[in-house]
């Protein structure tokens, strides 16, 4: 026998456990679902604004590979904001967060996270070579947790002493801005930059920045001393300063060459390098295939192999420069 009063109540219990369940069953699943997204570790020394362009490029390749940001991957971002001493910890939260891998942009990043882990992959960018920096013993087949991406652009520092030589043939004093904190990068730029002006019978006064301040610094220093054009070191500091520097070469009338066409962009004479967007986009292609399971040492470090010239020329006439045509026709790229 079943009594009216107790019936109610559970028929009421029923109810209650039955439209709780319809709202939990879908809000539970979307909470596996977000847990189970794969986190890639993005660690980069600078500010989110100035990598967009180079974001974007990274999110290509991993659309390329089959992943999108929110859909079926999630980014955890590591923005150091110019302060290379925060790389360490920065490393150390991504690891515990914890990532399925590890995106590395330039060596103090790549030490950083080689030091927060030797069992997540780590995918770098870096401009000099890997196995110099002592990252990897090997280019193609590499070992331990890293492969990535060199896009040699510190090893192309001669070759854009020789292109300033070329619009300033009587150039016989070159500056040469560095960022001392970044001393691997340095080291290998002012080396070659030392050799090449040596076989071309040019001085060099070397100039350091650490920060926006020491960059002022400098340029008034230059403006002192009258160099007759300034080689702006490879380094991601001074790649996040671009416009500042532009703006500081425009400013003492300096005719200047840079690493990449992203100075150029926004103001500055020349740049020689590889193409730095795609380089990232490479970098996305490589996260995706860890993501899929490949392993770092299936993944040759990949050398880049093509490089562009690209020259302002209304910076070039801002200056008062005359450019030689021959020279214009070697340019990838002149930005009217």
């Amino acid at each position: 026998m079943v009594v009216p009063g107790n019936w109610s109540m559970r028929r009421r219990e029923f109810i209650t456990l039955v439209g709780g369940a319809a709202v939990g069953w879908p809000v539970a699943a979307f909470a596996q679902q977000q847990i189970a997204l794969p986190v890639i570790g993005f660690l980069d020394p600078r500010t989110p604004e100035v990598v967009a362009a180079r974001l974007r490029g990274f999110r290509q390749g991993l659309k390329e590979a089959g992943f999108v940001e929110g859909e079926n991957v999630a980014i955890a971002y590591g923005w150091g904001e110019d302060r290379i001493d925060r790389l360490p910890s920065l490393a150390v939260d991504l690891v515990r967060r914890p990532v399925a891998t590890i995106v590395a942009s330039g060596p103090p990043s790549t030490f950083a996270a080689k030091a927060a882990t030797t069992k997540i992959p780590i995918v770098f960018l870096v401009g000099n070579d890997p196995v110099q920096l002592g990252l990897t013993t090997s280019l193609s087949r590499p070992d331990g947790n890293l492969t990535g991406i060199n896009i040699l652009n510190s090893e192309l520092a001669s070759k854009r002493l020789e292109l300033l030589r070329d619009v300033l043939p009587r150039a016989g004093r070159i500056a040469v801005l560095v960022n001392p904190a970044d001393v691997s990068l340095t080291e290998v730029q002012l080396k070659d930059v030392n050799a090449a002006a040596r076989s071309m019978g040019v001085q060099i006064q070397v100039y350091n920045a650490d920060t926006s301040a020491e960059i002022i610094a400098a340029f008034e220093a230059m403006g002192r001393d009258k160099p007759d054009a300034v080689l702006v070191g490879t380094t991601p500091f001074l790649n996040g300063r671009r416009v500042q520097l532009a703006q500081a070469a425009a400013f003492h009338r300096l005719p200047a060459v840079y690493a990449g066409r992203e100075y150029v962009e926004v103001g500055g004479l020349m740049s020689y390098g590889s193409n730095i967007v795609d380089a990232y986009r490479q970098v996305g292609v490589y996260v995706g295939r860890i993501l899929k399971g490949a392993k770092p040492a299936d993944l040759p470090i990949v050398q880049a192999d093509k490089f562009e010239l690209v020259v302002s020329a209304p910076t070039a006439r801002m200056l008062g420069l005359s450019l030689p045509a021959s020279f214009l026709n070697r340019a990838d790229e002149v930005i009217e």
